[in-house]
């Protein structure tokens, strides 16, 4: 099969010719039909806190087609269209039975979506019902990543909620708080390439001030946020997003920043900011975002800004590492 491969840290990715994999027992065989490019993959090949080791195959956004079944793998069907899971799980323990499959003592993050075909298990395939595309299957995962931290930070209706920065992830949550009833969800970023993206996502306004964020989100938003989204990974942003926030209201973290990050924990502490984090999501959360595609929402697919073949993505991927105006790039293996 053909694959884009992880070589070293910095370097592009390689285009190359694998054997085909064999599903072992308990396993089955997708074939790729759609794969998300995701920031993660890109901070993989940068940052050596991520573990990736050379011919690792990245892709952790992808649906297809089961072809392969191994011994004992039940509850599919070959032609089943599913989306993957990425969390990997033993998928018989306590935590697993919850679907809180991430707290499993098994748990690891499933790739293998830059190649024609991928080995998962069954406990990780959701049928896709008739209507939903593979390139929908392959944008549940950051749908339900964004629904996990909504669901942490308590919105409420009529909440007043600041996301900051509009890459797939803030731009989901744009989509749920307003879903959920915020009264007005605010997308800020610093620069203006996903204004009209952000918007058609559930986005009330956008606001692009690098002078003066703080100041330039109260102005729109009337004082400070009820809840605020961080969702770039960088440091400096909890600061920012502290006087961002109003007196006792939440900050919830589902930026991934790998670098140690200085606090003004006494900033926080006299307004009585509450911080949570959010980490992955839980299969109720993956199924209400599939359930939300089901059931015809518009406004996610406009997450996607262009498909690629299998080959251009080594390319596609370095371009990807420098701000540019995609959003979410597919692959169709």
């Amino acid at each position: 099969m053909k694959a884009a491969v992880f070589q070293a840290l910095h370097q592009p990715l390689a285009f190359e010719t694998l054997p085909d994999p064999e599903p072992g027992e308990g396993e089955v065989v997708v074939e790729v039909g759609r794969c998300g490019i995701c920031g993660s993959d890109l901070h993989m090949s940068e940052d050596e806190a991520f573990g990736a080791q050379c011919g690792d195959v990245f892709g952790h956004e992808f649906a297809g087609e089961v072809v392969e079944l191994g011994l004992g793998a039940e509850g599919l069907s070959k032609g089943d269209l599913v989306s993957v899971i990425p969390l990997m799980s033993c998928g018989t323990c306590e935590h697993c039975r919850r679907g809180e499959v991430q707290w499993c003592e098994g748990f690891g993050l499933q790739g293998g979506g830059y190649a024609e075909y991928a080995v998962t298990r069954p406990n990780q395939c959701v049928v896709l019902p008739k209507g939903v595309s593979l390139a929908d299957g392959a944008i549940i995962e950051p749908l339900a990543v964004a629904l996990h931290g909504v669901r942490l930070s308590g919105l409420a209706k009529g909440d007043r909620v600041l996301v900051l920065g509009a890459g797939p992830i803030g731009l989901s949550v744009a989509f749920w708080a307003r879903r959920m009833g915020a009264a007005q969800v605010v997308v800020q970023d610093v620069a203006m390439h996903q204004m009209e993206r952000a918007l058609e996502m559930g986005a009330h306004d956008f606001v692009v001030d690098t002078q003066d964020p703080a100041g330039a989100s109260s102005l729109v938003l009337g004082g400070g946020a009820d809840i605020v989204f961080e969702c770039v990974g960088i440091p400096g942003l909890i600061d920012q997003a502290v006087q961002q926030v109003r007196n006792r209201g939440t900050i919830l973290l589902l930026g991934l920043c790998t670098r140690p990050d200085s606090i003004n924990s006494f900033a926080m502490l006299s307004k009585e900011v509450r911080l949570v984090t959010s980490a992955f999501f839980t299969r109720s959360d993956y199924e209400e975002a599939l359930d939300a595609l089901a059931s015809g929402a518009a406004e996610p697919p406009a997450l996607v800004t262009g498909t690629i073949g299998l080959a251009e993505t080594p390319d596609v991927f370095e371009a990807l590492k420098a701000r540019t105006d995609q959003c979410k790039v597919l692959i169709a293996p």
